[in-house]
Order: C-alpha cells, then sequence, then structure tokens
C-alpha cells in the first residue's frame, strides 16, 4: 500500500452554468401557474419561491443562487433559515440534478384561458416569444400600440397610422400619417415624366428646374477643365469622383506643371520688359540732361529756331518713351492677372480634403478590425468554455451508482510523456457511488508510477471522497475493492490486485476534505507489460481500468 496528498481545493463554491440545461432558463420573479401543485423540494428555503439555479448545503437544504449568496453578504457567518445549522461555503454545490427537474416542471401559459398551452418552466419564455395571445408593441417606427401578436399583421397593414403607403401621383412611399402633407407640399398636382431616364413625376412648369438636380442627367465631369472628358450621370458623379480620384490627381498635377512652365517663362518675360523700362528710364534722363545743356549753350539769343527744333525733337521722343513706359506697365499688370493661381489652389485643397477623408476610413477600417479580432477572442473564451461544461455534463452523465467503474483513457502515450516531463503526474477518474445515496468514489492513476514504481509501473490507487450522505453512512469504509487492467482481446486476460479497506487508515475514515488520501497499488502493472506488441491491454492508444467495491454486507439507505 502506498499514499498520496490530496489535492487543494477552494474553500467556497464555483458559480458556473451547466451545460446541460444552458438553452433553458426562466425569470426568476414571475407570477407562474404550474400545472401540478409545487412540491416543497422545489421551493427555496429563504424566498420559498420555485428554485432558480438550486444549490445545496451541507445540511441537505436547498436554496436559489442569488438567495445563498444573499445569505453570505448579510452575515459574516451564514446559518439556514430551516434548521439554524452553519452554512459552510465549500460544502455548498450546484445541484444539477434538481435543476433539471425544475425546468422541467409543467406551466400554464400567463394568457390562459385564451392559450391554453401547457410548456415545461425552462421553455417557458420561448414560448411567449410565439404565443399568438402575448402582448406586444408594433413593430413599426413611431407607434406605440400594444397588440396581441396574433393580430399584428392585420393591424401593420391596415390600422397602423404608421404604416406606409404608396402616394398616387409619384408612387413614393410615405408613413400614412404624413401622406397629406407630402401631397400639399411634395407632390406634383400635375404629373409630368422627366426627360431623363427618370422615374420621378415633376410639375411641368418645374421641368427645367428639376433638369438642373435630376439624377439621371448626364453632365460633364468637374475636372473637364484639368482633362476629364468623361460624361455621367448626375446621380453617379460622387461615384466616379471616387473611383477616378487617382487619375483626377494626375491630371491635375499635370495641369499644375504646364502652369508652373508658363509662370516660368512670364517671370522671365518681365524682366526683360523690366531691363527695357530701365533703360528707356535712363534715356529719358538723358534727353533731360541734353536739353538742359542746350538751353544753357544758345541762352534767348542765338540759334533759337536750331535749339527750337532740337528742343522738339527731344519733346517726341520723350513723348514716345512715356508711351512705351506706360504699355510695358499695362502688359506687365495684364500678365500679373493672368497668374492668379486661386482657382488652382482651391482644387487642390479639395483633393488634399478627399484624400484626408480616405485616410480616416482607413483609420476607422483599422479600429473596426480591431475590434473584430478583440471579439473573435471573446468567441472563442465562450467556445472553450462551453466546451469544457460540455465534457463536465458527460462525466456527469456517465456516473455509475452500482459500486463498479470503468474508467477509459485515452491518449495514452501523450498523458504518459506530460507525466514523464513532470506536467501531469497524476490523472483522476470520474465519482462513482456504491448506491444512489451510498460512498462517493473515485481512482487515480500515476501513467509513470509513483514511490517504488515510479519509473516502471503504473501505479493505481482508490480514493473515498467527501459525498452529500456522509452523514448517513458507516464509517470507516470497510469493503473489499478490486482494481483491474482490462485486456481488450475478448480473452479476459485481466490483470487483477484485491485488497480489504483497513478500517485503522486514514483513507477510510469520513473525509475532512474534499477527498482522502489514496490507497492502492503503486507498482499495479509493468509498463513492460503493459507496452508490450504481444498484449492487448492497450489498442488505439486507449486503456481501460475497472474498480469494482464489493457490495455485500452493505445497507442500502
Amino acid at each position: 500500500m502506498a499514499c498520496d496528498e490530496p489535492a487543494a481545493l477552494s474553500g467556497t463554491f464555483t458559480r458556473q452554468n451547466s451545460s446541460s440545461t444552458g438553452s433553458l432558463d426562466f425569470e426568476p420573479d414571475a407570477d407562474y401557474r404550474f400545472v401540478e401543485s409545487l412540491e416543497e423540494r422545489y421551493k427555496c428555503a429563504y424566498c420559498h419561491l420555485v428554485l432558480r439555479n438550486p444549490h445545496q448545503t451541507g445540511c441537505g437544504h436547498r436554496f436559489c443562487q442569488q438567495c445563498i449568496l444573499a445569505l453570505r453578504e448579510l452575515n459574516a457567518v451564514p446559518t439556514c433559515p430551516v434548521d439554524k445549522e452553519t452554512i459552510k461555503m465549500h460544502e455548498v454545490f450546484k445541484d444539477n440534478c434538481c435543476k433539471r427537474e425544475v425546468l422541467n416542471l409543467q406551466v400554464f401559459c400567463k394568457n390562459f384561458p385564451d392559450c391554453n398551452s401547457k410548456v415545461i418552466l425552462g421553455r417557458y419564455q420561448e414560448h411567449l416569444l410565439q404565443c399568438l395571445f402575448e402582448s406586444m408593441q408594433c413593430t413599426n417606427d413611431g407607434c406605440q400600440d400594444q397588440i396581441l401578436r396574433k393580430d399584428l399583421k392585420e393591424h401593420l397593414s391596415q390600422h397602423c397610422k404608421f404604416r406606409e403607403e404608396r402616394c398616387q401621383y409619384c408612387n413614393m412611399y410615405v408613413l400614412l400619417i404624413n401622406i397629406k402633407n407630402h401631397e400639399k407640399n411634395d407632390c406634383p398636382d400635375y404629373p409630368v415624366p422627366c426627360r431623363q431616364n427618370c422615374a420621378q413625376i415633376i410639375l411641368k412648369k418645374e421641368i427645367e428646374k428639376h433638369h438642373a438636380v435630376c439624377p439621371e442627367a448626364e453632365v460633364d465631369c468637374p475636372y473637364k477643365q484639368y482633362g476629364c472628358h468623361v460624361k455621367v450621370k448626375r446621380g453617379k458623379l460622387a461615384e466616379h469622383e471616387n473611383s477616378a480620384l487617382r487619375e483626377h490627381m494626375l491630371q491635375i498635377l499635370d495641369k499644375n506643371s504646364r502652369l508652373e512652365e508658363q509662370i516660368s517663362d512670364l517671370y522671365k518675360s518681365l524682366e526683360c520688359k523690366e531691363i527695357k523700362i530701365q533703360q528707356l528710364a535712363d534715356a529719358i534722363k538723358k534727353c533731360e540732361k541734353e536739353f538742359r545743356q542746350y538751353t544753357q549753350l544758345f541762352g534767348n539769343n542765338s540759334n533759337l529756331m536750331v535749339s527750337s527744333q532740337a528742343l522738339a525733337s527731344h519733346l517726341d521722343k520723350s513723348a514716345r518713351l512715356e508711351s512705351q513706359v506706360k504699355q510695358l506697365i499695362q502688359m506687365a499688370n495684364q500678365q500679373q492677372s493672368k497668374l492668379d493661381l486661386r482657382p488652382l489652389f482651391d482644387t487642390i485643397e479639395n483633393v488634399k480634403q478627399k484624400i484626408a477623408l480616405m485616410e480616416t476610413y482607413d483609420q476607422r477600417l483599422v479600429v473596426l478590425e480591431d475590434q473584430s479580432s478583440k471579439h473573435d477572442l471573446q468567441i472563442n473564451i465562450h467556445k472553450a468554455q462551453l466546451n469544457k461544461n460540455e465534457e463536465r455534463f458527460k462525466l456527469l452523465e456517465g456516473t455509475c451508482y452500482n459500486g463498479k467503474l470503468i474508467w477509459k483513457i485515452t491518449d495514452y502515450k501523450m498523458k504518459k510523456k506530460e507525466a514523464v516531463e513532470g506536467r501531469v503526474l497524476s490523472i483522476v477518474s470520474q465519482p462513482f457511488y456504491t448506491s444512489r445515496c451510498g460512498y462517493r468514489l473515485c481512482a487515480r492513476a500515476y501513467l509513470n508510477g509513483d514511490g517504488s514504481g515510479k519509473g516502471t509501473h503504473i501505479s493505481l490507487y482508490f480514493v473515498v471522497m467527501r459525498g452529500e450522505f456522509d452523514s448517513l453512512l458507516l464509517w470507516p469504509f470497510k469493503q473489499k475493492v478490486t482494481l483491474m487492467l482490462l485486456d481488450q482481446s475478448g480473452k479476459k486476460n485481466h490483470i487483477v490486485e484485491v485488497f480489504r479497506a483497513d478500517p485503522n487508515s486514514s483513507s477510510f475514515k469520513r473525509p475532512d476534505g474534499e477527498m482522502n488520501i489514496a490507497s492502492g497499488c503503486p507498482r499495479f502493472v509493468p509498463h513492460a507489460v503493459l507496452e508490450n506488441t504481444k498484449n492487448t491491454y492497450i489498442r488505439d492508444d486507449t486503456l481501460f481500468l475497472k474498480v469494482v467495491v464489493d457490495l455485500t454486507d452493505l445497507e442500502e439507505l
């Protein structure tokens, strides 16, 4: 015989849903009419209503999950209101058996007698979502009317003020409550079809005004001045602008380059003209200087005729130069006015805004992708929890109550490797019972051995666990126990070890914790025998262990 230490357990019960009833539930505060009178065992010992998510205490009384939590919050040391026993939270467990029974109780529909359906409590809410006599709000926006589900279709089609009706003039769907206002203000009294391929009906006197906004009229692309000569329907103009945004930008950049070249040529021309103006100004100054010299030279008394002719010649020359200067200044002003690039700058700014908007969409897309990844992660977490609950339900469904356990161990090679590497030293079977109200037991296996069998044998132990009915059973546990490795060839060459529980061993006294120290065979079967290909103890990487408790002289409760 050899022993191992019991696993450490939490001091409080775990609140989690059972996968067997994950889709069944009911509202706790509703006034249910049960087909048969509600038995006391289905009522909460605290709120005296039908049990919702029942939990059972060590003293054997059942409470709603919320009620047991409320008792714990009200008192530091909660007591049972029935027998005043102290409630030990580590003894509280979720009573799934009772939960299934409660959820399968039959109740009348709340709309009885109009609805004479009888449904199980767990499907009550589902029934109300389909019950033809359930009152519900009209589904049309703005309507607050409450009608029976069976009358909803007729209400939506005939009576609801917020239903949509087709306008007799323009065939548009308008809320019934607004139809008169539509006919008075929006709908034409003289229907004329648009000359374009447009279904809208308009007044004849408004036809030209309509063409200016008609979505079916073909219009030039706003970037025509930059080289886009596409004609498109007005209603699809925005779509064209978005799809051809790159082409439009290239056209604008090309025209911008050509304008820059023209501007450069104009600047060069202006520089030349400024040089010419400066030369003319210098010539004028030279003429004025010569004129003053002539005036001083000739005076008022000699060669008056010659000086008058020279003066007239200089004045004519000065007038011509002045005229040319004015023309050059006027040309320079005209050239400068041609350099007004404000329309071009406005267009470029619009393109920049569209690019910024597209970048904003990209950022929003990144945020949405991040949120989607988080949602996928949450879904995967929920799926993992559902799978875990499903496995737990299968475990509970497979529980035996006849003192026999058939333990199927799959993936033997992987689990043994984990044991060799020290990651998972031992594995524990599902619980089994000697009877419905009998001893709660299980088996524990060390695939790489324990104690004297470590590294060479499989060690197999028998474990007495704490059960719901321990206070009614005889202690210590004294029954004979048989441990078996089953031969899968059909020849029944099983490996068998038998021992009788030692009443003086702490392994067989009434458990104080979740389970006692295990007892059994540290050298149950050698690896060499188990894994020998000539033997048939392992098939498809699976082996079967069997534990049998001798029920002789065991009193049935």
